[in-house]
């Protein structure tokens, strides 16, 4: 059974979060808006209590050094209320500027909120994605109808996370968790994960891959 994971926006604990997955020789896919990261880290909202702040722009080569990055759009909007040419800079340039600094290529898209429509995936299909991912949850998501749909099983924390982990198992396919590290808001939600990390890792029957090398087989 092959794993992916998906983490969205960017935010200081990411910074913890790659720490781990290296750890266990996890593999990640990381979507970034490069129009929000600012050359020091900056405050961007509150999550409940806690104080969302996004990385600075110097630190992020080093942040996801060996991780696959995607593009997430320059700032994060609800793509489909956009202007035709507003759509374009935020999928195309920003896939752009995300290759200048990372220096490899991006080639996955993550859909802002989800939001998608006709429009939306002609605009990301042409600015050279080979897959978008959705927040839409499946039972099968491999291999997807559109792979600019690309569905997933459940967030990190669903309380159904080793049901669906099982299922996908039972039948050799292709599981996909996602999140953002700011959900996780206390020590035992971080326990919990490393959990789940480690117990993959440790799976004789799983393998860690990228996104990216699902479209390209």
């Amino acid at each position: 059974m092959k794993i992916v994971q998906s983490w969205d926006d960017g935010v200081i604990d990411d910074v913890r979060l790659t720490a781990l997955l290296r750890r266990y020789r996890a593999t990640a896919t990381f979507n970034l808006n490069p129009g929000l990261h600012h050359p020091q880290r900056t405050f961007s909202w509150r999550y409940g209590d806690k104080e969302v702040w996004r990385l600075g722009r110097d630190e992020l080569t080093t942040v996801y050094a060996g991780f696959e990055i995607a593009n997430h759009s320059l700032t994060h909007p609800f793509l489909a209320d956009l202007s035709p040419a507003d759509l374009v800079r935020e999928v195309r340039e920003s896939r752009l500027i995300l290759q200048d600094w990372f220096v490899q290529p991006v080639r996955g898209f993550c859909y802002p909120f989800g939001g998608l429509n006709a429009v939306v995936k002609d605009a990301v299909r042409a600015a050279g994605h080979c897959y978008a991912r959705t927040v839409s949850e499946l039972e099968l998501i491999f291999p997807p109808v559109d792979p600019l749909e690309f569905g997933v099983h459940c967030r990190f924390a669903d309380p159904q996370f080793w049901s669906r982990y099982q299922s996908v198992r039972a039948v050799n396919g292709v599981f996909f968790f996602w999140g953002h590290s700011y959900e996780l808001i206390n020590e035992a939600m971080w326990v919990d994960l490393e959990d789940k990390i480690a117990r993959i890792s440790a799976d004789s029957a799983t393998e860690w891959v990228n996104l990216e090398t699902l479209f390209s087989e």
